[in-house]
């Protein structure tokens, strides 16, 4: 058996250059910057530790084959491999560690089929755009990140949890929510495995360690022509406890209510969003995507919960009268909107134990005062309707996140830490032990985005897990 890759190991780029000779490869340094910038600045702690890394070479396949190409050239070369889509991961997932080999999957692109319920594609496929195919065939995606415009689907797969649409679809973990994933190894020669069912959960949010996702097989629902609402709360209690209702109105019968989207963000945050500081009044909001046909019936809870709504209309006559659309106060889109007039700012990301209880969430915004401001995304995940917080943080330092990051805990709330670019680190606080073997078999000299996976460098190198 090979001994496994140890960081530091040097890379030969000339031969490695040699190897790769006719395909699409740069190692200018305009280019490896370009490669190791995702959205992991969102966290002043990754933009300080990540400073300078990037890769040797960048190399853009257009084929399937030049993948196994490149793949066969940095197992004989013993040269590190990153896998990079669109670049919107918030973790660092793109930023290689230890140099070597970017390989930037953007220009294998090609809707391959759509089918009823479901589509399959290439990885670096931009989820706008596999949409916009699937809506001309009167379907959509089940899910969408924020940056759904720029993001690939393989991005998506390798390295998110959920998105737009959760509220209504699941996370994506959820069965159904992707059907196969086909993934080269790094092995001599490299093989392409599909996977299906419960395999899938071996490479999906694995960030790029185990595998080389080039198609996606992903699921499919009828398109809905989503009505975007933004209703205003005076309370950001009142507002959650809305957010409770119409979310379980939703999972019990989306004839009655059918929601898409639901973000509710506190009125500290509001006016951050420069186009709508007027509209929104000061007060708590609440950004939606709901289906037109229950749309009176939304508005009519939201009135009856002491709510009031100021706008609707589809995307684009929300940009049409000057507004963004609600999927740009989602997710981390509220956090980037924070980050454009304000860069002390920074986020966690929280799960709350289920049903969410606003009364917790109340007793933490007196606790935390002025320096945590909160912004709860409902969702369903396993069935059951959860929330989810990405509140801002006035930053100091990382003594003071550790700090707000074990009071959360203390009040039973889950963190998946994005100030760290370690897998197990961010949210799983444990050895995925699936992934683990899966990587064992399909990367055994532990080339893939070296440092990202805890475990392997526990317990495959004997050196401490996270370190540069």
């Amino acid at each position: 058996m090979s001994i496994p890759y140890r960081p530091g190991e040097r890379v030969d780029s000339a031969a490695l250059q040699a190897a790769l000779a006719g395909l699409d490869v740069d190692a200018g340094a305009a280019a490896g910057a370009r490669a190791a910038a995702d959205y992991h600045w969102y966290s002043p702690i990754l933009a300080e530790r990540l400073r300078g890394r990037r890769p040797d070479l960048v190399v853009r396949p257009r084929s399937v084959d030049e993948v196994l190409r490149v793949a066969a050239a940095c197992v004989r070369q013993r040269t590190p491999l990153t896998v990079r889509g669109g670049g919107t991961g918030n973790y660092g997932q793109c930023v290689p560690l230890h140099g070597g080999v970017t390989l930037d999957i953007s220009a294998l692109n090609q809707v391959l089929r759509i089918e009823p319920g479901w589509a399959s594609v290439q990885a670096g496929v931009l989820i706008h755009d596999l949409d916009r195919a699937a809506r001309a065939m009167r379907q959509q995606l089940c899910m969408v990140p924020s940056t759904a415009r720029v993001a690939t689907l393989g991005g998506f797969i390798a390295g998110g949890h959920s998105g737009i649409g959760s509220m209504r679809h699941g996370v994506l973990a959820d069965p159904g929510n992707v059907r196969r994933l086909r993934v080269v190894t790094l092995e001599d020669p490299p093989r392409v495995l599909d996977l299906e069912g419960a395999d899938i959960q071996k490479v999906h949010h694995a960030y790029g360690s185990n595998g080389i996702v080039i198609e996606v097989d992903v699921a499919l629902t009828p398109a809905v022509d989503w009505q975007h609402s933004i209703a205003l709360f005076d309370g950001y209690d009142a507002l959650l406890r809305f957010g409770l209702a119409a979310g379980a109105a939703t999972l019990e019968n989306r004839r009655e209510i059918d929601i898409f989207q639901l973000s509710a963000v506190e009125r500290r945050i509001t006016p951050y969003y420069a186009a709508l500081r007027d509209r929104l009044e000061g007060a708590d909001a609440m950004f939606a995507q709901v289906s037109p046909q229950t749309l009176p019936r939304y508005e009519a809870l939201a009135q009856a919960m002491g709510g009031r709504v100021v706008a609707r209309g589809t995307e684009d006559e929300l940009i049409a009268a000057g507004m963004p659309s609600v999927t740009e106060c989602a997710y981390n889109h509220t956090t980037l909107e924070a980050l454009k007039s304000d860069r002390g700012v920074t986020y966690l990301q929280v799960a709350y134990p289920a049903p969410l209880d606003p009364a917790l969430v109340a007793r933490q915004m007196q606790r935390f005062g002025d320096e945590v401001l909160m912004h709860h995304e409902f969702s369903r995940s396993g069935g059951a309707l959860v929330a989810f917080a990405l509140p801002l943080v006035l930053y100091f330092d990382g003594e003071q996140l550790d700090t707000l990051k074990r009071s959360f805990e203390l009040d039973g709330c889950r963190i998946f830490d994005p100030h760290t670019w370690v897998l197990e680190d961010g949210g799983m606080k444990q050895v995925d032990e699936a992934q683990l073997a899966f990587k064992r078999q399909t990367d055994p000299l532990g080339l893939m985005n070296p440092g990202k996976m805890r475990a392997w460098d526990e317990r495959v190198l004997g050196r401490p897990g996270g370190q540069l």
